[in-house]
């Protein structure tokens, strides 16, 4: 995109805030970069140049507006779609793997060699993984700076610099500010206020439209009791992360998602913020979603009756991967009362003193050793159950925003009792795959059937053909058509 330099101007004249995140505009007189929906004046076309990251902007010199604050603008959609090496690569790096791991950690997740990492990622986003991981670690310290009390000391080492110097740099350079100037510039009195210990509140951003129906809905109606639940308007869960664990607390606004996380370790923000982002589908593009589904008559009425709709995702793809085996020809509630038990029995406790959250979801290690007889499942169901969780434990099957979909899918379907309705929904809600789809699934078959769209999987199949690459979100847009809990905000 950031290549098209005809179509870059004419989205910055028109303030098109479609395209956020998706490239940013560096002005050569001022030597400023900006969101393309930024409020001020257009510059000139000739002042201006095109970056595919913000860390490219910031690698050639150019600090944030401090105006339309362009690092904090919604992810690129194209690293949900895409599924190459570096897609995948920068997922990790959203997920900060660099600043735990460093860039041998990066490459050898991927497979590559650091130098190759360095040269693709220079060649497509202007900037190679340091630079990239340097732009999101400005951007979290910001959010702590602006949104919580906690010393600049401290926050300099949870939004992963290694020196205090390094911190007050980089923030001076990025914002043309320091975090003493930052600070004072907050206008809002979350930073003044002390929260509960570990608590940090911030804004998620989205691109509009967004319908929560569904989404929220999905989330509430098949919550893990002591893991989930829907308590004040909010979507609240535990989160295992790695350097402790945390609780989140999401709820939907008319131009954000208002996020509350207690972390017992801050160093985790960048990784909790990434998991809530991918759990909610935020980076997804709906206004290139929806127009796609839309060109099909049948599915118009459903798309113009609520537009935005995003694929539910997860925290935790191994844990939905479970949760989808124990979903198996089973209504929401008996997999809801499945997954409780094995979360009482094999989950870690937690406290929460906001709510009713007790555990953490099982990791596959501890549900490797269970006793299939103490499982309330159909004996092939344990077996197929106790294999996955076997081949998550050791590795045998990887599930992460770095891993191969296709790959994954091969392995999901040699797995005994795995057929294509467990992989694909595993594909869609765990892979993040916008083009998983669900041929076989008795509600889009009813809808389909309803629609007078082909009710046969291979029909429907053929003729989703031509909703491809966003089939994932068809699929939401014909379960919504039915009455399901999965569809509706809780009150």
């Amino acid at each position: 995109m950031h290549t098209d330099t005809e179509r870059c101007v004419r989205a910055v004249r028109s303030k098109d805030a479609r395209f956020d995140g998706v490239f940013f505009t560096a002005v050569r007189t001022t030597r400023i970069y900006c969101r393309p929906s930024c409020p001020v004046v257009p510059p000139k076309p000739e002042n201006m140049e095109f970056h595919p990251s913000a860390a490219s902007c910031q690698r050639a010199g150019f600090r944030a507006c401090k105006r339309c604050r362009p690092d904090t603008s919604p992810g690129s959609p194209q690293w949900n779609v895409r599924a190459d090496a570096v897609a995948r690569a920068m997922r990790l790096i959203q997920d900060g793997v660099v600043d735990r791991e460093g860039v041998p950690g990066l490459a050898r997740r991927l497979g590559w060699s650091t130098r190759q990492i360095e040269r693709q990622l220079l060649a497509e986003l202007g900037a190679g993984p340091l630079a990239l991981a340097r732009a999101q670690r400005a951007q979290t310290a910001r959010v702590l700076i602006e949104t919580t009390p906690m010393p600049l000391g401290e926050v300099a080492f949870a939004a992963g610099f290694s020196s205090i110097r390094t911190f007050n740099e980089t923030v001076r350079e990025v914002f043309a500010l320091t975090p003493g100037e930052l600070r004072a510039r907050a206008t809002g009195p979350a930073c003044r206020r002390a929260p509960a210990p570990g608590a940090i509140t911030l804004r998620l951003p989205f691109r509009t439209p967004l319908e929560p129906s569904n989404l929220f809905g999905h989330l509430a109606a098949t919550a893990v009791p002591g893991v989930e639940e829907w308590r004040d308007g909010a979507y609240r869960r535990t989160l295992n992360l790695p350097y402790g664990h945390g609780v989140v607390a999401l709820a939907p606004r008319a131009d954000h998602i208002a996020c509350r996380l207690s972390l017992t370790d801050p160093r985790d923000l960048t990784h909790a913020i990434s998991r809530c982002r991918r759990l909610l589908d935020l980076d997804a593009d709906p206004v290139a979603v929806d127009e796609r589904l839309r060109a099909d008559p049948l599915l118009a009425p459903l798309v113009d009756a609520a537009p935005g709709r995003r694929v539910p995702g997860s925290v935790d793809p191994a844990e939905f991967a479970v949760r989808a085996v124990l979903g198996q020809q089973v209504s929401t509630a008996a997999a809801r009362t499945h997954a409780a038990r094995l979360v009482a029995a094999h989950g870690t406790p937690v406290e929460d003193p906001e709510g009713g959250l007790t555990h953490l979801f099982p990791e596959p290690g501890a549900l490797a050793a269970l006793d299939p007889e103490t499982l309330a499942l159909p004996r092939s169901r344990r077996t197929t159950l106790l294999t996955l969780v076997r081949a998550l434990a050791d590795g045998t099957l990887p599930l992460g925003p770095a891993d191969d979909r296709e790959e994954a899918r091969a392995r999901l379907l040699a797995l005994p009792g795995f057929g294509p309705w467990t992989t694909e929904i595993i594909a869609m809600r765990a892979l993040g795959d916008p083009d998983a789809f669900l041929p076989g699934d008795l509600g889009v078959r009813r809808a389909a059937e309803g629609l007078g769209l082909p009710a046969t999987p291979a029909a429907l199949t053929a003729r989703a053909a031509h909703w491809r690459p966003w089939r994932a979100y068809a699929v939401q847009y014909l379960w919504a058509t039915d009455t399901h809990p999965i569809n509706h905000l809780p009150s």
